[in-house]
């Protein structure tokens, strides 16, 4: 079987997600990649090393949500190496994003990589969810990170505007943390994802309040 480059093999994903993105946009996502890589040898971003693997676990997985997005702002919380925000931010330059950590490390790095890539659709916030009182609520808030369904609604639901949707990127099918939501004034939508080049199951848990 031959051998695909980052960039072919980035490009099948895209082509498999139907998202037709430009040469240009293509060139920064795969500038993350060599970024994360860089910087992971001195910060431990990612338990995540290789190109084709953070190509698929990282890039694709995060842009997979992209037809979901469909709003104006959005938080990225818990953002880490600045996932999904920094894919997604570059896939949507339409979007204002606010990526948000308390990680000083992680926070350093997303800081330069946003710097390095170019990005006018980003600001990036370092604090605790809890202390974080934006100017402005957000359409969109979405997640990888977070532990339980029930403590993001419960955490970062007041920073959402009126209609706007909580997006939780899980794993496998959230049953236990479906039941802890049973009782709270929120709808609730599951979304089975596929990411190209990855054998794991994905959900997208979207949650808006009743």
């Amino acid at each position: 079987m031959a051998i695909m480059s980052p960039q072919a093999r980035l490009q099948a994903g895209l082509q498999a997600l139907q998202l037709p993105l430009s040469a240009d946009t293509q060139g920064r996502l795969l500038q993350f990649v060599q970024l994360l890589i860089k910087w992971n040898r001195v910060y431990n971003l990612t338990s995540v090393r290789k190109p084709d693997d953070i190509i698929a676990r990282h890039i694709l997985d995060s842009l997979v949500v992209v037809p979901h997005l469909d709003a104006r702002r959005v938080l990225d919380v818990g953002t880490g190496a600045g996932l999904p925000g920094i894919p997604l931010s570059l896939a949507c330059p339409d979007t204002e994003f606010v990526l948000l950590d308390s990680n000083n490390k992680k926070i350093r790095f997303v800081r330069q990589a946003i710097a390095d890539l170019g990005l006018d659709n980003v600001t990036v916030e370092q604090t605790r969810v809890e202390d974080y009182r934006p100017e402005q609520a957000f359409d969109v808030v979405i997640s990888r990170a977070y532990s339980s369904l029930g403590e993001m609604h419960a955490q970062v639901g007041r920073l959402l505007v009126p209609g706007g949707r909580l997006l939780a990127m899980k794993g496998v099918y959230p049953l236990a943390e479906m039941d802890a939501l049973k009782g709270a004034a929120v709808q609730v939508e599951i979304v089975p994802l596929q990411v190209p080049g990855l054998d794991a199951e994905r959900n997208l848990v979207i949650l808006k309040a009743a």
